[in-house]
């Protein structure tokens, strides 16, 4: 199974996936995004050595480790499960073994996504639909908040995105769609990427 290959090369465990034992209809179940749907958004998307990512509901890190690996940039990756959480930190040493040469810091967070502080220099996050759309608007409050104390062009990034986040950025916010990234085999048009982007000077 090439997930499971993948996995292996970068010495991690992310197959899977893990529903929340009693229900919640804020956080939703651990899934990570396919190996070959991140292949393909970073074909077209282009992270610098200046870009650090934020993944809000990383799960068990596999987003985080793939870009850190590719990119050698750093990444932060917030996880509220407490066991997927144990299952990301066991990833990390196993992963940071064979990525010693990467100097760049990987960072696992357990936490509430709207309690993370959205620090001056994190320009890029990630969300692969993690929790309900009153989270995620708080979020993204929280990222304009940061943005209006640090300026700076910030990125977010949808995977699979829902109707309530992209109605939210589009007549909430000042991020512009600047890509539409399709999945190569795609069975839904759900599977694809949505790039929003906040630029410097939209910024009030």
């Amino acid at each position: 199974m090439a997930e499971r290959k993948h996995d292996q090369s970068l010495r991690i465990r992310t197959v899977g996936m893990r529903e929340w034992r009693n229900g919640t209809v804020c956080y939703h179940r651990y899934e990570a995004t396919p190996y070959k749907a991140l292949d393909r958004l970073f074909q077209v998307y282009k992270l610098n050595k200046s870009d650090k990512v934020v993944d809000f509901g990383c799960g068990r890190g596999r987003v985080p480790f793939y870009i850190h690996h590719r990119f050698q940039i750093p990444v932060t990756g917030i996880e509220v499960h407490d066991k997927t959480y144990e299952e990301a930190l066991q990833n990390k040493a196993s992963y940071r073994q064979q990525a010693k040469h990467i100097h760049a810091p990987i960072r696992l967070k357990y936490g509430l996504a709207e309690h993370y502080e959205v620090k001056g220099t994190d320009n890029t996050f990630y969300f692969f639909n993690p929790f309900a759309i009153e989270i995620f608007r708080q979020v993204v409050r929280n990222i304009l908040r940061s943005a209006e104390e640090e300026p700076r062009t910030i990125d977010i990034i949808l995977y699979y995105p829902v109707a309530e986040y992209k109605q939210f950025l589009q007549m909430h916010t000042s991020f512009q769609l600047i890509h539409r990234v399709t999945v190569p085999g795609a069975t839904h048009k759900k599977e694809k990427f949505l790039i929003y982007r906040l630029k410097h000077n939209r910024i009030t």
